[in-house]
């Protein structure tokens, strides 16, 4: 009876020294989490430096108020000169009503400023690809075949049918128009931007002949122009569009005389990639080409 009391007594006190394991593998995370905080706890000085130089810009004061060397979190004095640093930032803000709303004045300025030469910069680049367009259809005798603008959408090419491009009630493309499509081809094919095809009638109100209404004529012509470049002249179909207008959007005043033979037509449009509020001033930048 004593040995086995003995051996109990033993185990009992092997038992109680487990807990010292749990307990050093407690510290030795403890020890981890401080030292990775101590690691992260370092400023980037670039990303300090270009803070410190922002709000020196905002506040239009030539010595900023955040000046100071690289600091951590452990440094001596560290929080009270961050405070007495805000204070400062604070106490630069304008006070005065009217001096706020000069600056938010200024501010709007400067951003519909950047907008506009942005928007020159796009309407430069477009009226180049025009350009390029002109010449080869020039160098084919097709230039009055084809009228070009900047809108917000981007540039709009339009074939105009003087000479032809669609038969009248038809969706088929003529000689003439195959012929002003592959000059079109290899410069569109040269550029990232989707490209929409549009068709239009013209603004007689009478049934097509061959059919139900303008909105399927429109629509067949600019699938069409569309299947053309695709199949034809091999432009990536994920870059094509094709839409639909009817009658309703007219390129020349219906009233004058000849507009039926100009407002039958396919647009061809470039469509811009900028910003939605830079392309709200290519309209007023561009205009007809």
């Amino acid at each position: 009876m004593a040995r086995k009391r003995r051996e109990e007594e033993e185990e009992h006190e092997e038992g109680a020294e487990r807990w010292l394991v749990t307990y050093a593998d407690m510290l030795t995370l403890l020890m981890v989490l401080f030292i990775v905080l101590f690691a992260m706890s370092n400023v980037d000085t670039q990303k300090y430096e270009k803070l410190k130089a922002g709000l020196a810009d905002g506040f239009g004061r030539s010595v900023s108020v955040l000046d100071g060397g690289q600091k951590t979190i452990l440094d001596k004095g560290n929080i009270e000169d961050d405070a007495s640093s805000y204070a400062q930032a604070v106490e630069a803000l304008p006070q005065n009503p009217a001096q706020v709303q000069a600056i938010v004045d200024k501010s709007a300025q400067q951003r519909i400023q950047r907008q506009y030469a942005d928007a020159n910069n796009e309407a430069d680049r477009l009226k180049s690809v025009w350009r390029r367009m002109q010449a080869a259809l020039r160098a084919r005798g097709l230039e009055e075949d084809v009228q070009a603008k900047i809108d917000e959408r981007g540039l709009v090419v339009s074939l105009v049918s003087r000479h032809v491009v669609f038969a009248p009630n038809m969706a088929d493309l003529t000689v003439r128009g195959r012929n002003i499509l592959d000059t079109l081809a290899p410069v569109l094919a040269s550029l990232t931007e989707p490209i929409e095809v549009d068709g239009h009638t013209n603004q007689v109100k009478v049934k097509p002949k061959y059919y139900p209404s303008d909105w399927e004529l429109s629509s067949a012509r600019a699938i069409t122009a569309l299947r053309y470049l695709e199949e034809t002249r091999h432009l990536p179909a994920r870059r094509l569009t094709a839409s639909a207008f009817g009658h309703t959007k007219p390129l020349v005043d219906p009233h004058t005389p000849g507009s039926q033979a100009v407002n039958k037509r396919v647009d061809i449009v470039v469509l811009s990639q900028v910003p939605a509020e830079t392309r709200e001033k290519l309209t007023e930048i561009g205009g007809t080409l």
